[in-house]
């Protein structure tokens, strides 16, 4: 059997009797990221090849460091995105959350959409947009300094056109340059209620930004709440929003965009789990 592989088993016990949730899936790309491969190629990494540093990764995994910070990389649609502790980790439920909003754009008879991401952290979704709808023209604001840094290096690396332009500044108060003006506002913004605390995953609650995480508010709206004022205030009539939110918070969220704030066809959309996931909603040209 090869060693490597035959090391991989070990591991994935491990992590197993650990707690992860995917040890097999950890434990191949740990040894993936420490052998310079895919994981598809793990099976021709030679005996005498093998790194010892793959069992000191592995420690680091079952004492809860989450598996991107110790690759230092993270996958995100088409991106291999570089992450690192002080910035979010992004999730696979928000891809489909920038599926819809590329569908949206594409949908748009607009030539040069503008489209705005509201704390953009790794620039996971900024990027995911100027890759796939190459017209686009993004404006990625992230108000903490390390998630900057972050965000700052991917789009040197990624944004090849570059269509997408960092704002280091407060989502609530950016782009006040761009009132009236945008297509498209998409924001995965902190929505956690402490009162959820002890429910979070420790690998997330001990080691993402607490500023990404918890929403604020007894509901943990709070951050929803300015991203829907600042949308309001960006959108042209007839631009599109969408932000996520928890699998709890769909009701919430749907009542936040009003009617009454020029707010239309609101609706709750579900992610690959059926489940609440991300709500979008339509500025009204009346």
């Amino acid at each position: 059997m090869n060693l490597l592989l035959d090391e991989i088993a070990r591991a994935t016990a491990r992590l197993a009797d650990a707690g992860a949730a995917s040890p097999r899936a950890d434990a191949e790309e740990l040894a993936a990221a420490v052998h310079g491969v895919n994981r598809s190629e793990l099976h021709k990494v030679p005996d005498n090849a093998f790194d010892a540093r793959f069992w000191e990764y592995v420690a680091r995994r079952e004492a809860g460091e989450p598996l991107q910070h110790i690759t230092g990389r993270a996958f995100f649609r088409y991106l291999e995105l570089k992450v690192g502790p002080g910035v979010f980790v992004p999730r696979p439920e928000t891809e489909v959350m920038v599926g819809w909003a590329l569908e949206t754009l594409r949908d748009m008879d607009v030539r040069d959409p503008l489209v705005v991401d509201l704390g953009t952290g790794s620039a996971a979704i900024a990027l995911s947009i100027a890759l796939e709808a190459p017209r686009a023209r993004v404006h990625a604001v992230e108000k903490d300094p390390a998630a900057f840094v972050h965000a700052t290096r991917n789009v040197e690396e990624l944004d090849e056109r570059g269509r997408v332009r960092l704002h280091l500044d407060d989502f609530a108060s950016a782009l006040g340059e761009l009132d009236g003006t945008v297509d498209l506002v998409v924001s995965n913004p902190p929505y956690i209620p402490m009162s959820e605390w002890e429910y979070v995953p420790r690998d997330v609650r001990d080691h993402d930004p607490a500023d990404a995480l918890w929403g604020g508010g007894d509901d943990g709206l709070d951050a929803i709440r300015a991203v829907e004022r600042t949308a309001r205030r960006l959108l042209r009539p007839g631009g599109y929003v969408a932000v996520e939110h928890s699998d709890l918070q769909g009701n919430g969220v749907y009542w936040t965009f009003a009617e009454e704030n020029g707010w239309r066809d609101v609706r709750n959309r579900r992610d690959l789990t059926n489940r609440d996931r991300f709500v979008t909603a339509r500025l009204g040209t009346d």
